[in-house]
């Protein structure tokens, strides 16, 4: 069997902590032939650890799309890169993996829209989360439709204070935003995978930088002290998201906010069957899935574990970063589709663009019918 050709464009912290390792347990199915990076060095670390024999190293990503031995690229750059590079590699007839979220604004990732579908190539974004074992088992119970028509939901993704300092995160040229896009997207992507729904109408939203340029709100972060003088974007978001079926979703994100619980990549959701959450992020020791129903009179609930947590990846076959690349090779390689779809990822970066216009203008978004 002919392996998968990747090519690598950006190879940083995304890069090195999810997509070269978990591309590495798929070396019977692919290899990893080319590696891009701005920062040559990183590519050529990269391709000496992660590379086959006479992997080559790129600064520009265009070079790289020139090679026509390479069948797949994955884009580990930031958010404001992901559209012109997904559009130039389609347009050179590549897959396309793309990190979240797709874009950092609707009109960027409507032009990769547009690009894959005349490519003919498969298209997937980034979105883990959903091969979480909890996430799954979810989501087979909401298709089973044993939370019956799931009508309000929150989408959970708050830190305390985790602040990333590294890389471009605070950067809003290179980012486009902070939580919101960072990791609201996630919850986003999980809620609307659970309720099936991606017919938003109208959202409204509200964004705060009110800890971010406090040099006395950096203590007790995570990953150290950020710089307040160069922090750009927002520190905490809030969207409020009704659908064309008339069910409502609340997002909730943040790095920084003064806040005890410290809920990420989760989800609740309420159904007129029965209700379920799912309880993960750094105030969780162990994932849990929690559905709440009456019975025989009582109000009851069932509690559930998955073992291990979302936040690093060391390896294992069956943790969600090597899930998601196991069934990527292999949609490629049998022509599926993969599970995450672009029309789905489409629509959570629309809502969050939207959210982010709603702040700016104080006014509500209504997307056209």
């Amino acid at each position: 069997m002919k392996k998968v050709r990747i090519g690598i464009i950006g190879c940083g912290g995304i890069a090195n902590n999810k997509h070269f390792p978990a591309l590495s347990l798929q070396k019977d199915k692919s290899e990893m032939v080319a590696f891009c990076d701005v920062v040559v060095d990183r590519a050529k670390e990269a391709a000496e650890k992660y590379g086959v024999e006479g992997a080559k190293v790129y600064e520009d990503y265009n070079e790289l799309l020139k090679d026509e031995t390479i069948d797949v690229v994955h884009i580990c750059t930031p958010n404001v890169a992901h559209s012109p590079i997904a559009v130039a590699a389609f347009e050179a007839g590549k897959h396309v993996l793309c990190e979240k979220p797709m874009a950092h604004t609707t009109e960027a990732a409507e032009k990769m829209m547009e690009a894959w579908k005349k490519s003919g190539k498969k298209f997937t974004v980034g979105y883990q989360n959903r091969f979480r074992q909890e996430v799954q088992s979810l989501q087979k119970s909401c298709a089973n439709e044993e939370l019956g028509d799931i009508y309000f939901a929150k989408a959970h993704a708050l830190r305390r204070r985790a602040v990333p300092t590294w890389g471009v995160f605070p950067d809003k040229s290179q980012q486009g935003g902070g939580p919101l896009i960072d990791i609201g997207t996630h919850a986003l992507d999980i809620t609307l995978w659970m309720m099936n729904n991606y017919e938003p109408v109208s959202v409204t939203g509200s964004v705060f930088n009110k800890l971010g340029n406090l040099p006395e709100a950096v203590e007790g972060n995570m990953f150290g002290p950020w710089d307040p003088e160069t922090y750009e974007v927002e520190d905490s978001a809030f969207g409020y998201i009704k659908m064309k079926n008339g069910a409502t979703i609340f997002l909730e994100s943040s790095w920084a906010l003064n806040v005890l619980e410290s809920k990420e990549a989760a989800t609740t959701l309420c159904g007129t069957k029965a209700g379920a959450q799912i309880n993960a992020g750094m105030s969780y020791k162990v994932n849990e899935l929690i559905y709440n129903k009456a019975h025989n009179g009582m109000l009851t609930e069932e509690k559930n574990s998955a073992s291990g947590n979302i936040a690093f990846f060391e390896g294992s076959s069956n943790a969600p970063e090597a899930l998601e690349a196991a069934q990527w090779i292999d949609a490629i390689i049998n022509d599926t589709e993969p599970l995450v779809k672009p029309e789905e990822a489409f629509v959570v970066t629309k809502i969050l663009d939207s959210i982010y216009k709603a702040a700016a203008t104080g006014k509500e978004v209504v997307f056209e019918k």
